[in-house]
C-alpha cells in the first residue's frame, strides 16, 4: 500500500463514527441497501445492520454498489437478536415511524450513542419492533405523500445526526479502537492478502506508519 492511499484510508477512520449507526429491517432490495450504505459512509457510520433470513443477501448487496467495501454489514436474523446487541453496545434506539406519538427527527440527541431503525417503504415498522425502541422519530412532510423512500430517509436523519456530530465535536477526535483500526486497514489496503488469510487462518500482519506490512505472511 502506498503511502498516500494509506493517508487517505487513516483519514477514513479518523472521522469514522462506531457509535452511530441504522437498522434495516426486513432486507428486500438490495439498491435501497446499497444507497443507505452510501449514506453511512458519507456520515462517517462504522458498521451498519440489517435483519434477513437469507443468508446470500450480502451477496446481492455487494453486487449492487461498493459503499460496503468502507462500511461494514452486520445481518441478523431477527429483531431481537439485533435489538440485544444493540442494547449491549449502549446505543439508544430511535426509528422512524408513522406514529401519533413520533417526534421531529430533529429533536433527538445524536451526540449520544445511537442506532436508527429504518423499516421498508409501504409497512414500516412492526408494532412489537415499534414498543421496544427508545423513541419513535418522522421526518415532517407537507406533500401529499405520507413517507420517503428508506434511503432518502435514511439520509435525512444520518446528515442531521453528521450536523450535531460536527457541532460537537465528534469528528474531531479519532474513536475507532487501535484493534479494528489495523484490521480495516489491512483489508481496505491489502484486500487480496486479507482473503488469503481469511481463507488459511493466518493472523493479519501489522499495518506501519506508511502503511507498510510491519509482519511476513505465510505462504503455501
Amino acid at each position: 500500500m502506498i503511502p498516500r492511499r494509506y493517508a487517505r484510508l487513516s483519514a477514513i477512520l479518523d472521522r469514522r463514527q462506531p457509535t452511530l449507526t441504522v437498522l434495516i429491517d426486513d432486507l428486500q432490495k438490495a439498491h435501497n441497501v446499497s444507497a443507505v450504505l452510501r449514506t453511512c459512509d458519507a456520515v462517517g457510520v462504522l458498521e451498519a445492520h440489517g435483519i434477513t433470513d437469507s443468508e446470500s443477501f450480502r451477496a446481492k448487496v455487494t453486487s449492487a454498489a461498493g459503499s460496503d467495501r468502507y462500511v461494514e454489514m452486520r445481518l441478523h436474523p431477527d429483531f431481537g437478536g439485533a435489538f440485544r446487541h444493540l442494547r449491549e453496545r449502549g446505543l439508544q434506539v430511535v426509528a422512524a415511524a408513522l406514529d401519533e406519538t413520533a417526534v421531529d427527527f430533529r429533536e433527538v440527541d445524536y451526540t449520544l450513542p445511537t442506532c436508527v431503525v429504518l423499516g421498508q417503504e409501504g409497512p414500516g415498522l412492526a408494532t412489537d419492533i415499534l414498543a421496544q425502541v427508545d423513541t419513535k422519530i418522522m421526518i415532517p412532510m407537507s406533500g401529499a405523500v405520507e413517507s420517503l423512500n428508506v434511503s432518502v430517509a435514511a439520509a435525512v436523519i444520518l446528515f442531521e445526526a453528521q450536523r450535531q456530530r460536527q457541532a460537537a465535536g465528534l469528528y474531531d477526535t479519532p474513536q475507532v479502537d487501535e484493534v479494528t483500526r489495523q484490521r480495516l486497514l489491512f483489508e481496505w489496503g491489502h484486500r487480496k492478502l486479507a482473503e488469503y488469510c481469511r481463507q488459511k487462518g493466518y493472523p493479519y500482519p501489522r499495518i506501519g506508519d506508511d502503511g507498510e506490512l510491519l509482519d511476513p505472511i505465510p505462504r503455501g
